[in-house]
């Protein structure tokens, strides 16, 4: 409400104050009474006129229609003319004795009724108004002069001589610029004994003097009243701004207190993702965040309040407001389009989370073999359920899909087409690696924690995923395979059977020709028997793989199931073999060796023979003659 608006208020109502304290309580009854009275009168009025005026109107026509029959007629037809001309005067003489019983009938109710007051801008009443126009009434005609009166006054950049009035068809219009302010009516002017173009200039003077006169008198209350609204304003938004600053240090205050309670370290494990420190951080920047968002609200709110007060800045408080609404509606309006399909999009969500939990706990029972399928082993459970999973979410996606916003676009379209075209050109190697990676899944010639060899990499399972498998050397070396590269090639898997069969350790040695091979047998089986971790059931056994030129080739064979442990195994079966053969005499002529028994050291080291030993001399036979 606006400064004037708020004198004018204060006024009227002191006015009515003071009225009402002269008047008892029969007085106001009597004016409640004479007010009725009043009000039947004009409707019994206003409801002839309208009777009359429908005579009129019909008279009208008919003078119109006789004026074109005269008109048209020849000038041979005078008798004719005559009639018509008669006709003519008759009507015109009954519309002056309907005009001269209306100002009869009105002189008679001066006397008896009272009109509606159109008040000025100091709100002193101007005219009063009698008769209705159109469907409004004789009190809605006043109200709304009044009213248009007011805003002219409260108007600044008001220009007087921008007031005017024009004669219409049936009445006569005061405007200012092309707002019209007042209406006056043929009957208006009968009431008041003049030509409705007298009245209209009359009324129009009346309102320049009262605006005149308003601006005169209040020009000073007006902008000491608009003064001090803006120090209200300015001081309510002082005293907000005061209290969202206490607040917020009072929070922090409250916070800082209940540390100890509300606040712990956000772990996993070992690693912590959100120290309280760091959380307490995040609060104060937030609360900090929040505290300018409402200065900015508050401001907001301020500023065209303000604006507004004046007349001059009032267009700034309108296109401040608008500045920051209009999107702001813009976005409240997208936000409530879209809730259906945002709707659509949380049902389909919620409806394939529960889908896919009962997937993951089919594929658990199966896992942990409670539920058995014929055909179906416990662990495909897992890589199944993730195969599953990813197509049961593109199922999902493709349903969401025409749900979101922009996904008709033709940018969206394009983007989409970009990424298709990137991840078809650069992920061939993946795909193929992805494929083999289910291949290997169902295949399952390894698990987690085999002892496997792939070409020439052997180690222990780590990790099968998709599109890589992983490997752990006894050198604790981690190598990555492609499924790709593991699919193409020879696996050898040293741990699936050894559990039930054993894994049969093996090892070559070369023996000459001079040890007897029952003798050799003996060696191995006994050195087989001496290590570690190798069964005595099943018995080792002896292979003889080749009779060569200088040596026999004699393979040693025995079961273990400590596939693991290869390496121990072998070097502990190496160590004993030379032991036992060192122990029974036996040179081991492993690889490809040869020696000479004439003058040469045997190859059984110092330790295993006997203190007496001496290497055969060189000997060179000759005959006698």
């Amino acid at each position: 409400m606006t400064s004037s608006k708020l004198y004018i208020l204060l006024s009227a109502l002191i006015i009515s104050l003071s009225g009402w304290s002269q008047t008892d309580s029969t007085g106001l009854a009597n004016n409640v009474q004479e007010s009725h009275k009043n009000d039947s009168i004009l409707s019994l009025y206003n409801q002839r006129i309208e009777q009359v005026e429908q005579l009129r109107k019909v008279d009208s026509l008919k003078k119109q229609d006789l004026e074109e029959q005269i008109n048209k007629l020849k000038t041979t037809d005078n008798l004719q003319k005559d009639e018509l001309l008669k006709q003519l005067a008759e009507i015109e003489a009954a519309a002056q004795s309907r005009l001269d019983q209306k100002k009869a009938h009105i002189n008679s109710l001066k006397k008896k009724v009272k009109g509606f007051p159109v008040l000025g801008a100091g709100t002193d009443t101007l005219y009063f108004i009698y008769t209705k126009i159109g469907a409004s009434t004789a009190e809605d005609r006043a109200k709304g002069v009044s009213r248009k009166i007011q805003e002219l006054y409260e108007d600044d950049y008001l220009v007087l001589d921008s007031l005017k009035w024009v004669k219409t068809e049936n009445t006569a219009d005061i405007l200012y610029r092309d707002k019209i302010v007042a209406s006056i009516s043929e009957s208006d002017a009968l009431w008041e004994d003049q030509s409705y173009e007298n009245l209209a200039a009359n009324r129009l003077e009346l309102i320049k003097s009262s605006i005149t006169q308003a601006q005169i008198d209040n020009s000073f209350i007006k902008i000491s009243i608009r003064i001090l609204l803006v120090i209200v304003v300015i001081a309510l938004t002082w005293l907000a701004l005061r209290l969202v600053s206490k607040g917020k240090d009072r929070l922090i205050i409250l916070i800082e207190r209940k540390e100890s309670i509300w606040f712990k370290d956000l772990s996993y494990k070992d690693y912590t993702f959100l120290s309280v420190a760091q959380q307490l951080q995040g609060i104060g920047i937030f609360v900090k965040l929040f505290q300018w968002l409402i200065y900015a609200i508050l401001f907001y709110i301020a500023l065209p309040i303000i604006f507004s007060i004046f007349p001059f800045s009032r267009n700034w408080a309108n296109t401040l407001f608008q500045l920051i609404w209009s999107p702001f509606k813009s976005l409240i309006l997208s936000v409530w389009d879209y809730l259906p399909n945002l709707f659509s999009i949380l049902v389909i969500y919620f409806v394939m989370r529960y889908v896919i939990r009962f997937v993951k706990y089919i594929f658990s029972e199966i896992e942990e073999e409670k539920l058995k399928i014929n055909g179906f082993h416990a662990d495909w459970s897992m890589p199944t359920y993730s195969i599953v999973r990813f197509l049961l979410y593109a199922f999902m996606f493709v349903l969401i899909f025409p749900y979101l916003p922009g996904s008709d676009s033709n940018i969206f379209k394009g983007v989409s087409v970009f990424i298709g075209v990137l991840f078809s050109l650069g992920s061939s190697s993946a795909i193929a690696n992805m494929v083999a990676g289910l291949v290997i899944t169902y295949m399952r010639p390894f698990k987690i924690g085999d002892r496997i060899r792939i070409g020439d990499v052997a180690g222990d399972v780590l990790e099968k995923t998709l599109l890589v498998t992983r490997l752990r050397t006894i050198k604790n070396e981690i190598i990555t395979i492609p499924n790709s590269a593991v699919l193409n090639g020879n696996t050898t898997n040293y741990t699936s059977a050894s559990k039930e069969l054993g894994l049969i350790i093996h090892s070559s040695v070369t023996i000459g020709y001079d040890v007897p091979w029952n003798k050799v047998h003996a060696a191995l089986n006994e050195a087989a028997g001496r290590t570690e971790f190798l069964l005595k059931e099943p018995k080792p056994f002896v292979l003889q793989t080749s009779l060569e030129d200088f040596y026999v080739a004699y393979q040693i064979n025995a079961y273990t199931r400590e596939a693991q442990k290869q390496a121990l195994i072998y070097s502990n079966l190496h160590q004993n073999i030379q032991d036992v053969f060192n122990e029974q005499g036996i040179e081991i002529l492993s690889p490809h060796y040869r020696a000479a028994r004439d003058g040469n050291m045997t190859t059984i080291p110092a330790d295993y023979l006997p203190k007496d030993y001496e290497a055969p001399s060189f000997k060179v036979k000759t005959d006698k003659k």
